[in-house]
């Protein structure tokens, strides 16, 4: 459950720190001038298309080239009337990009254009009423589809977000306005525009970690810097919500990152080696395919309880590894190598306690099986950058 949220300021960067229990669990860093384009719209260029991997590559901005799955978007914005449905070279299309450039992987862009709001999201491409699996009351799941239903045209389709289920109608109503009007203004918009210029910027980055929060879970935010907190005041004011759970933080002296030791917290984040209370530790290791983490007891173990003590040690491991994920944002394939066990049980008990950690997780994270040689697979979709990447962006 969310406590709160933090917001600060450390060296160059605005610091978003997730805090819940009392522990920081997420970490975000931007720069102030918030030069990430993920979630930005444009219209864009098409410089070239490669036919052998189904795609094409897109200028957004003056030098800016995005990768366009054209397997992934059949269907496409076309700024200019034209008598086809496939892309040729200086095609002009509406695009948004849905994932920054990650290591050597150039941004990516996506002709679905996505309006994220608290209680819904509106999407150009997938046109139907989807809903948040984690609503599991049958008859509020009807409710919130007939309601939507009000809203819905050939053109887009809504996403139901799990913030609707304690939501009122009229919260949800007005929203639907808004992204709606939203959606029409920026595509009558970008019919006068040329290509390679900026559409819709997102919001910046703290702001998207505050709207995305479960609305019963977020208890407080705080900030210490009075531009972040007109920031999120004005967004408050922008969607309705009470303002009641913001506060700025003002005590001469003392700063917020001292209060919460976000500066220790980020630079434990940025080391490989993760301690556990039982005296083991986590070895953390980005490789360009994939991160590898290996579980270790930190000392020999003999007798008869090391079983025992073996699957203690794993499941304290499961907990941090958990944590540290969502703490570093790692994504793509995670490989974890647990301390070897012998007994089935002890395996499966293991697996069942790594699903419920990761169930957890506001961003898609899967755990795929144990293989053969007892290594653990995890997919993490990839949003944002890691934070290693998010702190030495200069």
């Amino acid at each position: 459950m969310s406590d709160k949220i933090v917001v600060t300021r450390i060296e160059d960067k605005i610091v978003t720190a997730m805090v819940e229990q009392g522990k920081i669990v997420e970490l975000n860093c931007e720069k102030s001038g918030n030069d990430s384009i993920l979630g930005n719209i444009y219209t864009a260029k098409v410089k070239n298309i490669v036919k052998n991997i189904n795609a094409a590559f897109v200028e957004v901005a003056d030098g800016i080239i995005c990768y366009y799955s054209l397997t992934e978007n059949n269907k496409h914005h076309f700024l200019k009337p034209v008598n086809r449905d496939y892309l040729v070279q200086e095609d002009e299309i509406l695009v948004q990009v849905n994932r920054e450039n990650i290591k050597t992987k150039q941004p990516s862009v996506t002709a679905n254009l996505n309006f994220t709001g608290k209680y819904l999201v509106l999407t150009s491409q997938k046109r139907h009423i989807g809903i948040s699996k984690k609503i599991h009351d049958p008859k509020r799941v009807e409710d919130l589809k007939k309601l939507v239903d009000r809203f819905m045209r050939p053109d887009f389709g809504i996403i139901i977000r799990t913030n609707a289920e304690t939501a009122t109608d009229d919260e949800i109503s007005k929203e639907a306005d808004q992204l709606i009007h939203r959606f029409d203004r920026i595509c009558q918009r970008a019919m006068y525009r040329n290509a390679c210029q900026l559409i819709y910027e997102a919001p910046k980055g703290y702001l998207s970690l505050i709207r995305d929060q479960k609305q019963t879970c977020l208890n407080e935010i705080v900030t210490d810097q009075k531009d972040i907190y007109d920031a999120v005041s004005a967004y408050f004011e922008e969607t309705g919500e009470e303002e009641k759970i913001l506060q700025l933080f003002e005590k001469d002296g003392i700063r917020l990152d001292q209060i919460y030791r976000i500066s220790h917290e980020l630079k434990q984040a940025l080391q490989e080696k993760v301690w556990l209370k039982s005296g083991g530790y986590l070895v953390i290791q980005p490789t360009e395919a994939m991160t590898v983490i290996d579980v270790n007891t930190g000392k020999a173990i003999k007798g008869k309880h090391v079983e025992k003590h073996f699957l203690k040690t794993n499941l304290e491991a499961a907990v941090e590894i958990g944590r540290q994920m969502r703490l570093r944002n790692l994504s793509g394939i995670i490989i974890v190598d647990f301390i070897d066990m012998k007994e089935s049980a002890s395996e499966e008990r293991l697996m069942n306690e790594m699903r419920e950690i990761l169930r957890k997780d506001r961003i898609k994270t899967m755990l795929v099986d144990m293989t053969k040689l007892h290594l653990v697979e995890i997919t993490r979709k990839k949003v944002r950058k890691p934070l290693l990447e998010q702190w030495r962006e200069r």
